[in-house]
């Protein structure tokens, strides 16, 4: 590949960065507001897989892509970010409704592939394929967060939040694995990026990848289930009876 002048680099906080945060702010307002307008109707089906097919084919295109002979790096072309199985997750959790995929892509999608969205690791400028395939994946992988869970209300629960730690710290097994034998550095799991990233602050490795780790298991418990069961139990009591009118 023709080396970019810094000038067709993208850059984070220009823009063009302003407006694809925008567009998916926007998006998700939209997409909570699509999937309650059809939840538990017939259009659901037809709506969810519909959008599940638009997600697959900008994966599957997208994963061709790192495989052709230009493109193919061992640090691209395996599909081993967690990233990536936020998005087969959230297809399958549009297509099947499933409780599973769909808390994976909830907690995926809301934490680490929007901070992909907020502070982007990407160069390619608009309108290539590498720029049209980053944020189309990772917009897409938000919005299908949001529209499972605030659109056609399936709820994280603690069952669902520890089989989520559960599958990623299968995931950092096999890809710190591959990480070893390859010499590459899947959800720099093997060391902390070039650019300095406040993994820095978290000592040298693996004392990061725990402390990294611990924090997001922390974040996901406080911030995106508890509140879920606590409402969930307020509602099972029913109002209080001082509640009640006299």
């Amino acid at each position: 590949m023709t080396p970019l002048m810094d000038e067709d680099r993208f850059h984070a906080w220009s823009g063009q960065h302003y407006v694809l945060m925008l567009v998916t702010a926007v998006g998700v307002v939209v997409f909570i507001w699509w999937g309650r307008s059809h939840r538990g109707t017939p259009r659901e089906l037809l709506a969810r897989r519909g959008f599940a097919t638009v997600c697959l084919v900008v994966i599957l295109g997208m994963q061709i892509y790192w495989l052709t002979p230009g493109a193919r790096t061992i640090r691209n072309s395996v599909p081993l970010q967690l990233s990536d199985l936020a998005d087969y997750a959230a297809v399958f959790a549009l297509w099947t409704r499933g409780s599973r995929t769909s808390a994976f892509t909830y907690y995926i999608g809301l934490t680490l592939t929007l901070m992909a969205v907020i502070t982007p690791a990407l160069t390619a400028p608009f309108p290539t394929t590498q720029w049209w395939g980053f944020w189309l994946r990772h917009i897409f992988v938000v919005w299908a967060a949001v529209y499972l869970v605030w659109g056609l209300g399936k709820r994280p629960t603690w069952r669902l939040y520890w089989i989520t730690v559960a599958a990623v710290l299968v995931w950092a097994g096999v890809a710190q694995t591959f990480n070893t034998i390859t010499g590459a550095n899947y959800g720099y799991l093997a060391r902390t990026p070039d650019a300095a990233t406040p993994l820095d602050l978290l000592g040298p490795w693996p004392w990061y990848v725990f402390g990294a780790m611990s924090f997001l298991m922390a974040l996901w418990a406080a911030v995106f289930t508890l509140p879920w069961e606590l409402a969930k139990r307020r509602a099972a009591r029913g109002p209080r009876e001082s509640d009640l009118p006299a």
